[in-house]
């Protein structure tokens, strides 16, 4: 019986974010079935300097994702320094707060 595990991803990155989603087989194998990118216009040097601005590359970029895929992102891992931790879970709750 096959169990396939999917996950997401996010990347808050100086000049982008990216957004994947991935399906991971019994045998660790991943099989990428969505990528999204969008401009970091409000992060800069890694420190996010306009949250309004981050929120929408963040959006822009989930739902070029979820299109891509097919599905929808119910909750992503991300890593990123001015998080002060190795990563971080952003649910799909905090995203909807974040709607513009």
């Amino acid at each position: 019986m096959s169990r396939r595990k999917r996950t997401a991803g996010l990347d808050l990155g100086t000049s982008r974010v990216t957004a994947i989603i991935g399906e991971v087989d019994d045998y660790g194998q991943v099989q990428l079935l969505g990528v999204g990118e969008a401009p970091a216009e409000g992060l800069r040097k890694g420190v996010v300097v306009n949250i309004d601005k981050t929120v929408v590359a963040i959006q822009a970029a989930t739902v070029a994702a979820e299109r891509m895929a097919g599905l929808r992102i119910e909750s992503a891992r991300t890593a990123a320094a001015w998080l002060r931790s190795a990563a971080t879970t952003v649910s799909r709750s905090a995203r909807r707060t974040w709607s513009a």
